[in-house]
């Protein structure tokens, strides 16, 4: 398998094929949407956790060569120890006094963690697979191995795949790759670790 390119986010700032940046200040992943003139309105509609994680295939995707192609050899498939959790807590607000009862759609929508993978999946045309996983943390040789057996389908030939982790007051943790089925073994435990622990190989 190899790596053809990746983004790194967390409370120190972003790498972006080892190319380090600063975070902007407050809503990270909204002040880059607006930095960039992006006009997808949805984007607005979306809970944090798919916020940072759409974002984030942005920045990774942007120069990629007919990148809004329909395509259904790419699959989306990712990692994450809340789950939906800040959503879930917002939600929970709506639904826990019986005298103020008011659940609201808009985030009821956003309670299930792999929604982030549609929404990369919708915004880019993707028809192969997408999943999320929970996991306790972060671990690169499951993200490896199953990344594996995701390329071992004829049909798909390239994965977006990674850690994209958020929690009611902790920082935004990501690491997002591209990876494909081509022969060259750099996408493997080892370099996985050092880009998450690092930001760069």
């Amino acid at each position: 398998m190899r790596l053809l390119q990746y983004i790194r986010v967390n409370s120190e700032g972003i790498w972006l094929n080892g190319r380090f940046s600063a975070l902007p200040t407050g809503d990270w992943a909204e002040a880059l949407y607006r930095q960039d003139g992006i006009q997808y309105p949805k984007f607005f509609k979306m809970d944090h956790l798919c916020r940072i994680g759409w974002m984030a295939s942005e920045l990774l995707l942007a120069g990629e060569n007919d990148r809004f192609e329909p395509r259904t050899d790419r699959a989306v498939i990712l990692f994450n120890r809340s789950g939906s959790l800040c959503n879930d807590t917002q939600y929970q607000t709506t639904i826990q006094d019986p005298d103020n009862y008011f659940p609201s759609p808009a985030l009821f929508v956003y309670t299930l963690p792999n929604i982030v993978t549609g929404e990369i999946a919708i915004r880019n045309g993707y028809r192969g697979e997408t999943s999320c996983y929970l996991l306790p943390d972060f671990d690169a040789g499951i993200l490896v191995e199953t990344s594996r057996q995701a390329l071992q389908d004829p049909g798909t030939r390239s994965l977006l795949t990674g850690w994209v982790e958020c929690a009611p007051g902790q920082s935004d943790d990501l690491l997002l790759c591209l990876v494909d089925a081509e022969t060259e073994e750099n996408w493997n435990e080892k370099n996985l670790l050092q880009l998450y622990r690092y930001g760069h190989l």
